[in-house]
């Protein structure tokens, strides 16, 4: 059986990975909080834990793995959202939800086997918070309750702070009923005017964090495989899902490895509103940009390092995949992935390792691996999508042109000709490819056939 190594943040160093049941390997991911478009950097853990998914399944089966993926929706952001917008949570909440999962189909993310909703699992946050206090990890004030930080001693090892640390460095909500400043709500009260569910405590709503300590637990079971997330999560959401699930199921890990990816720029730059850089997964399918393309530039960066964004690389990339598509297309059959992309992945979830190896294929011409391994990486369906087939167009007699100049240059020693035509071409979008056995002409990204007219 291959051997997966990842990168674990808990101990922070590269392990061989052994899953605690081989017959079912657990993943669980932090989705979104469903109040608006997933934005560009939303999209990084999806593609990244996507192809963990894939790579799973390859080495332990389709039917062994089980991933989960939450959706947020009871959140203060959902509240102000419908405040502003006049509109019913509910309608929110299911809108912004098909708008996620359309998108990232769109980018070619598989759909996790699970994707529990926090509202359809209040009654088991509520049951794990009254466990809490029994145990002595939890109390209740003013209608809230609180995780008591210092009842867990091991609360900080995953960021590696001290709790005096995280005080000093963090922005934590004064209140008068902690006890301790970095103590965080598991249950609020709810207004009239906010989604609230009954319990001991009144009439309230669940803290952000419990949400996935509960929703793991439930699918999960008490000790799980592994937990990912984008490292913006570590702390404080990472590190108070452990606390509280470690405390609540005393003999269980929670997740033995946590992964964390790294975040995104945008041409060298903090993606953000105020750069006027922000844009949506949607923003860019809408101008043009194919799902493939977005996928392909996100891989290109190993996940552990800021991802940049810019015109130059999804430019590269659709270059990249026309070609590979045209290639791709020729291969037929069943087949596996290649193993060298399988191994890169293997190691730490090597994407662009694995790209350098498509490159290689491409360059042997080897269509049925290079198909199988694109689709496998879920860059291919089942045909060329239309926006990467080449257009019908009759380039023969540019061919003919440039051979002849060619031949003519050969006894002159005079290529002036040559390259002017050439570089006409490229500017026209066409591919040019010049051998011993002649001259070959294909239409590229961005092929403009007014610019060939200009040549005639």
């Amino acid at each position: 059986m291959t051997e997966i190594k990842l990168y674990n943040s808990k101990t922070r160093k590269k392990e061989v990975f052994t899953p605690i049941d081989p017959a079912n390997v657990r993943m669980y991911v932090c989705g979104p909080t469903v109040y608006d478009r997933a934005h560009l950097g939303n999209a990084r853990p999806v593609l990244v834990f996507d192809v963990l998914f894939r790579l799973l399944q390859q080495v332990y089966g389709a039917d062994h793995v089980t991933y989960v993926r939450n959706f947020t929706d009871v959140d203060d952001k959902i509240n102000a959202r419908a405040a502003e917008s006049g509109r019913p949570i509910s309608e929110i909440t299911a809108e912004t939800t098909q708008w996620y999962l359309d998108d990232m189909s769109a980018i070619g993310a598989l759909e996790p086997t699970h994707m529990p909703r926090a509202t359809a699992y209040i009654p088991q946050m509520i049951s794990m918070i009254e466990g809490l206090i029994e145990k002595g990890h939890a109390y209740s004030a003013e209608g809230h309750v609180l995780f008591a930080v210092e009842s867990y001693k091991n609360y900080g090892a995953l960021s590696g702070r001290s709790v005096d640390d995280m005080i000093a460095g963090a922005r934590v909500e004064v209140a008068p009923y902690k006890r301790n400043p970095m103590d965080f709500v598991l249950w609020k009260p709810s207004s009239d005017d906010l989604p609230g569910w009954d319990s001991p405590w009144g009439r309230g709503r669940p803290g952000w964090h419990i949400e996935c300590s509960a929703m793991s637990y439930e699918l999960l079971g008490e000790s799980f495989d592994i937990h990912g997330g984008g490292l913006d999560l570590q702390f404080p959401h990472h590190e108070n899902e452990i606390a509280q699930s470690c405390c609540a199921h005393p003999d269980g890990e929670f997740a033995k490895v946590w992964m964390h990816n790294e975040m995104l720029q945008v041409e060298g730059k903090k993606m953000s509103k105020s750069l006027g850089n922000f844009f949506t997964v949607r923003d860019l399918l809408d101008q043009g940009v194919p799902g493939e393309v977005i996928r392909f530039v996100m891989l290109s960066t190993h996940y552990s390092k800021p991802m940049d964004w810019t015109e130059k690389k999804r430019e590269e990339a659709e270059r990249t995949l026309r070609k590979w598509y045209a290639i791709a297309d020729k291969g037929s059959g069943i087949g596996n992935p290649y193993v060298a992309v399988i191994q890169s992945l293997s190691d730490d979830l090597n994407t662009a390792g694995a790209i350098a190896e498509c490159h290689q294929l491409a360059v042997a011409d080897d269509a049925p691996t290079l198909r199988h391994t694109l689709q496998f990486l879920g860059f291919m369906g089942d045909e060329v999508p239309n926006w990467a087939k080449a257009p019908e167009v009759d380039l023969s007699a540019y061919a003919g042109q440039l051979a002849a100049l060619r031949a003519k240059a050969m006894e002159t020693k005079d290529f002036s000709g040559v390259d002017a035509l050439k570089t006409a071409l490229l500017e026209a979008g066409v591919e040019v490819r010049m051998s011993k056995a002649g001259v070959e002409l294909q239409p590229a990204a961005g092929f403009d056939p007014a610019k060939l007219e200009a040549l005639k």
